[in-house]
């Protein structure tokens, strides 16, 4: 099998789609060659990447394989690098605080920011403004913050360690970024400790026990506060931009949930997550035994990324997947994972998305892109999909 290089493309990184698209003509499941890896087994197929997402022969933990270079720091010790049952108990201590009511209860505040947000970005002269640094980042960094109590966050600190830690400029597999997070995150736990309880989800999970007295340690309220923050926001600053960018591609599409939002913005958001998701290919994984998808065997001790993206444009689950069309019923979709690790945070950023592109869209009449507002600036790597502005006009 032929090892596809995915390094250095810029056309790979604008629209991985066709190439996606061939891979799958050829197979579900490839090698290929990343700036992480000289040899990663891709899985590009819908059926083929369901079941790899949630196979238990795949690890999460990166610690138990040898030849896997990454730096172990406390961000590490998070449930999105770790198996059952250590996975099991850290996602029992955050459930049990990340629940649905304190998610809902979120609504107005969200509604409130978004106004805000908008207020500013609307008088803006000459009506013009970059919707990234507008809304899509500002909106789940805001909630994110103040859901877990951190309000005084320094955020363009924060963004900038967020922004390397997710897709990373630097070529040689060093993600100091990650390590330059964590020592972030110990003052602010550290400060969250020595203030008044309060009722934010840093708090609870500072004293967060299960029935049996077990709690998070130190080194694992680091990883879940680095969990929380950056998947907490990163997602959802794409899911908006990238869904606002496919509607302004596709006026038809536009015109269609102008006229009737009530109606079509659920399953707008979710033809966006199919469509253009923000999170191309999963976090890593790695075989703890010889695996077969499609007829494809990947031997032991190998890294393995499940490409989500070519997942949401498999013709075999999704008829005529290049066509964007939020009429479809796209229910099945990987955007958020499957399995074990599928997102907890999936419907925070369903009702961020969904209030924000609504909102926009109602606020701002003539909404479009700015003709004069260059190429659009790619983030790079596998890992999250977008761009970095999005210069708008209305």
């Amino acid at each position: 099998m032929t090892v596809v290089d995915l390094r250095d493309n810029a056309d790979f990184t604008a629209n991985p789609y066709p190439y996606y698209a061939k891979l799958r003509a050829e197979g579900p499941v490839h090698r290929v060659r990343t700036h992480e890896a000289d040899e990663v087994w891709l899985v590009v197929g819908h059926e083929e990447a369901r079941a790899a997402l949630a196979d238990p022969r795949l690890s999460k933990d990166w610690r138990d394989f040898g030849d896997w270079e990454y730096e172990d720091t406390p961000v590490s010790a998070n449930m999105l690098e770790s198996d059952p049952p250590r996975h099991t108990r850290l996602r029992k201590l955050v459930a049990r605080e990340f629940t649905p009511r304190r998610i809902e209860a979120l609504r107005p505040r969200v509604q409130e920011i978004t106004d805000g947000l908008l207020d500013t970005m609307l008088a803006a002269p000459g009506r013009r403004a970059d919707l990234v640094d507008s809304l899509a980042f500002p909106l789940p960094m805001t909630v994110i913050c103040e859901l877990l109590g951190v309000p005084d966050l320094d955020r363009e600190t924060f963004r900038r360690l967020s922004n390397e830690a997710v897709a990373p400029t630097a070529d040689d597999g060093k993600n100091t970024s990650v390590r330059e997070m964590g020592e972030y995150l110990v003052g602010l736990i550290e400060d969250k400790r020595c203030t008044q309880p309060a009722d934010d989800l840093m708090s609870a999970l500072i004293r967060t026990r299960h029935e049996d007295g077990d709690a998070l340690s130190p080194d694992e309220l680091i990883g879940m506060a680095f969990l929380l923050l950056v998947a907490g926001h990163e997602t959802t600053v794409n899911l908006i931009s990238n869904g606002v960018r496919a509607l302004l591609d596709h006026p038809a599409q536009l015109a269609a949930l102008r006229a009737d939002p009530d109606a079509l913005i659920d399953g707008a958001v979710e033809e966006m997550l199919r469509y253009d998701g923000p999170v191309e290919t999963s976090t890593y994984r790695f075989t703890s035994e010889p695996v077969e998808y499609g007829g494809t065997v990947i031997p032991a001790g190998r890294s393995v990324l499940v490409a989500l993206a070519s997942a949401g444009r498999d013709p075999g689950r999704h008829p005529d997947p290049d066509r964007f069309d939020i009429t479809r019923a796209p229910q099945g979709h990987l955007a958020f994972g499957h399995g074990i690790h599928y997102c907890l945070g999936a419907p925070l950023a369903r009702m961020e998305g969904r209030i924000a592109i609504r909102t926009l869209l109602e606020r701002a009449p003539g909404l479009e892109r700015d003709p004069d507002g260059g190429p659009l600036e790619w983030l790079p790597g596998l890992l999250i999909r977008g761009v970095r502005h999005l210069p708008v006009r209305w």
